[in-house]
């Protein structure tokens, strides 16, 4: 007997007004532009909310976040969360190194 489908998660995104009418210009749906009002509100919002398997946030919205709830978020497999660099110009880069320590439970290693 088949199984039955598998729902496939969904991605939002929640942004500042530039970066989420980037992200729709590319089809994504799930767009949320946030303010510094309501970034937090929406983003433990859709930390809750079961349907999303990716959140795509503002670097904007990490940097309010307490010390635990970035802990929480870094660590975080379902959703998982990306933090993408703000329309200003504002960003903190994580490497490749620790994206893949953090998301895959890897350590990646260059041949010398």
């Amino acid at each position: 007997m088949p199984e039955p489908p598998v729902e496939e998660g969904r991605t939002v995104v929640l942004g500042e007004r530039q970066l989420a009418i980037g992200f729709r210009l590319i089809g994504l749906q799930d767009v949320i532009d946030v303010t510094p009002e309501n970034e937090f509100a929406e983003f433990q919002r859709v930390m809750n909310d079961g349907r999303f398997n990716l959140v795509i946030a503002s670097q904007s919205i990490r940097a309010h976040l307490s010390e635990s709830q970035r802990a929480h978020a870094d660590a975080s497999l379902h959703p998982l969360v990306v933090f993408v660099p703000t329309p200003t110009g504002e960003y903190e880069v994580e490497s490749i190194n620790a994206l893949a320590k953090r998301v895959l439970g890897v350590t990646l290693t260059v041949p010398s």
